[in-house]
């Protein structure tokens, strides 16, 4: 059934191309493992659920990563259980391990200016490149997301992106003057002459064809071993780069989770350190009983 399974989470439920690629190998890892124990999958339970999380808690994995195999072994079990290959879910009864909480890795406004003054704004590459931090910076997409914009998602009057994120769930992005101009400017000199082939995407890798999410990291990194920053930048680290700022600047947490593309509020909060760290520092310069004397 692993076969079925990777064309359902493909097909039916849209999963990006990196959730898919890591869900592929942790089922792959879990039915070789099955085999190896020659157990059937009519015949799972939940010790054999739980001894193959040992074999994962042995092996010293992270907290996050055994989060990341539970949730891909659940998305299994599910399916086994639509397909009647099980009659019960033993993952349903299989918590997560606690995870350490960490504030999320963002770039400072000095940081962020060096990747932009790395790219060579005077090639078609580059302008590709220079929209394609300014995306991530102005409208907090995700890779995936970014790599599946089209040139119909895109209303220049409104000044708005349509996203199919998550779930294939759909949602609008704003964007400014900023990202105005480099779109613009993008549109009328470049990607007619990087396209190769005929297609409404809107960014094209230097063979003309379709950008992936991995062409995308590798664009980010060659740009950022142009600087003078010791740390590897992922796409995700921009998008929480664009959340941080908002914060920074005022805006409303719920705000911020509508434009992320969060399904609850939850999966946000992961940045209440900025706005706690706001609250205090109002506090301090407002409340009469906190001001220094």
């Amino acid at each position: 059934m692993k076969n079925e399974f990777l064309e359902y989470i493909k097909n039916e439920k849209m999963y990006s191309s990196n959730t898919y690629s890591t869900y592929e190998r942790i089922i792959d890892e879990y039915t070789s493992f099955l085999k190896k124990e020659g157990i059937q999958e009519t015949d799972i339970t939940i010790q054999v659920i739980r001894g193959y999380l040992r074999t994962l808690y042995d092996n010293k994995y992270s907290s996050k990563s055994m989060c990341l195999y539970i949730s891909a072994l659940r998305s299994y079990h599910k399916f086994l259980l639509k397909k009647k290959i099980i009659t019960s879910n033993p993952m349903s009864l299989i918590k997560n391990p606690k995870l350490e909480k960490r504030n999320p890795k963002f770039l400072n406004y000095n940081d962020l200016d060096s990747i932009y003054d790395a790219i060579d704004k005077t090639s078609p590459l580059g302008i590709r490149d220079n929209l394609i931090i300014e995306l991530f910076y102005s409208t907090g997409v995700r890779v995936s997301e970014l790599v599946n914009i089209k040139l119909e998602d895109i209303n220049e009057f409104d000044m708005t992106i349509r996203i199919l994120g998550k779930g294939n769930k759909e949602r609008i992005v704003l964007y400014g003057e900023t990202l105005k101009e480099k779109l613009n400017l993008y549109l009328n000199k470049v990607r007619e002459k990087l396209k190769k082939e005929n297609s409404d995407y809107l960014l094209f890798n230097k063979n003309g064809t379709k950008l992936t999410d991995r062409g995308v990291r590798k664009i980010i990194d060659k740009i950022v071993k142009k600087t003078t920053l010791n740390e590897k930048i992922s796409p995700h680290i921009i998008r929480h780069t664009f959340a941080t700022h908002l914060l920074k600047e005022g805006a409303d947490l719920r705000m911020v989770q509508e434009l992320l593309g969060h399904s609850s509020l939850a999966a946000t909060q992961v940045y209440t350190h900025i706005t706690n760290e706001q609250l205090r520092n109002v506090y301090l310069k407002t409340h009469p009983r906190a001001k220094e004397k």
